[in-house]
């Protein structure tokens, strides 16, 4: 594992500034909290404001410094990066000998913080109930702060983004030529992370799904040995990683022949897909996009096909904020809001509306697409129209 991101190597400063732009946004949001300190235990976070790719690690965020916990680790990663000019300015680094608990209370003790965040989503109750007895601080949980500002990418992140999605490109064209009657759901997955790897990703985003005939119905099949056979719907759900961001595409495709109840499902969720993409927009809810492809589904008798959201966030994880799925309508509308976000520039997420008939097969068709000023740019670039393999 690359302990920090390549690309700020030949960055320089240019990362940092990137990073000072981030932990500005947080701190403005300590100050409006009024906390003294932000504890960010979740690992993608480190990643986006200390631009550190680790198993462990702790980042604490005040209103004037950073400081990085690490283990033994990742100490000379992290003294590269500094060095480098590719981490956030006034860096401090924490060395953990114990444990990260410890050096925690530690570091917050000599620096006297009385009132400390924490994200109550990636901390075990058992972590909290230990900090909360260990810390002389008080402490206060907060939800979403740094999720919320890695919904609207920045521009390097959409530069990545972007080029991320031209090379799916490459790895679709060689995959669809080696589908074929006889070829096993196995085999074909290994050649797709073959291909992913020769494009220039790093390695696949999520396990490679290949599910040929009734498997298709299956919306997340795992690869088998099941050998294709003519009149297979054969769903290729893939993705990589390019310089730590993620990106993801399906498509389905028929073996030897295409029957009249594969090319009727097709077109469905084509249209469907097609509807949602128009729909995108800033401004509106990421809900409607949801709504559009179902309204599509309906027409065609397929609701029920239906199930899962329409679309899941892309970034650093390749399930991320914002979900593009049905407007929850349990709890408050504020956190009705938080969960529906409005659309604006810079948000980057899937589109993949799908029908699946258990016995029958399913189809499912994803691009990535990012909101723009006047409306979406699709990133992933493959033909969408069913193929005959």
């Amino acid at each position: 594992m690359i302990g920090w991101d390549a690309v700020d190597r030949a960055d320089g400063m240019a990362g940092a500034s990137r990073l000072d732009a981030r932990l500005r946004t947080v701190r403005a949001e300590l100050v409006r909290l009024g906390l003294d300190a932000l504890v960010v235990t979740h690992l993608p976070h480190l990643f986006y404001l200390a631009n550190l790719r680790a198993s462990a690690g702790m980042l604490v965020v005040t209103p004037a410094d950073v400081h990085l916990l690490v283990d033994f680790r990742y100490r000379t990663v992290t003294t590269e990066l500094v060095a480098a000019g590719a981490g956030p300015s006034g860096l401090r680094r924490a060395d953990v000998d114990g444990s990260y608990e410890e050096t925690l209370r530690r570091v917050a003790s000599d620096a006297g913080w009385k009132r400390i965040g924490i994200e109550a989503d990636h901390l075990s109750v058992r972590r909290w109930q230990w900090l909360e007895g260990a810390l002389q601080a008080g402490i206060t949980a907060t939800v979403g702060l740094v999720e919320r500002l890695r919904m609207r990418k920045d521009d390097h992140e959409i530069t990545t983004l972007r080029a991320a999605g031209e090379r799916l490109g490459p790895v679709a064209a060689h995959v669809l030529d080696r589908v074929a009657v006889g070829s096993s759901e196995r085999e074909l997955a290994a050649h797709i992370e073959v291909a992913l790897r020769d494009a220039g990703f790093e390695r696949p985003a999520f396990e490679t799904i290949v599910a040929t005939g009734p498997n298709s119905a299956l919306p997340h099949a795992h690869p088998t040995g099941r050998r294709l056979v003519a009149g297979d719907l054969v769903v290729l759900d893939f993705g990589g990683v390019h310089h730590g961001y993620c990106v993801d595409l399906s498509r389905t495709v028929c073996v030897g022949r295409a029957g009249a109840e594969a090319r009727r499902l097709h077109g469905a969720v084509r249209a469907a897909q097609a509807a949602a993409l128009a729909a995108i927009r800033p401004g509106i809810r990421a809900s409607d996009v949801d709504a559009a492809a179902r309204a599509v589904l309906a027409e065609h008798g397929l609701a029920e096909a239906f199930g899962h959201s329409t679309g899941h966030g892309l970034g650093i994880e390749v399930h991320e904020a914002p979900r593009v799925g049905r407007r929850r309508v349990e709890g408050d509308a504020a956190m009705a809001d938080s969960q529906d976000p409005l659309l604006a520039p810079g948000m980057v997420f899937t589109v993949e509306p799908g029908v699946y008939l258990p016995g029958v097969g399913g189809v499912r068709i994803e691009d990535d697409v990012l909101v723009t000023e006047e409306g979406r740019e699709v990133l992933t670039r493959v033909p969408s129209e069913l193929r005959v393999c």
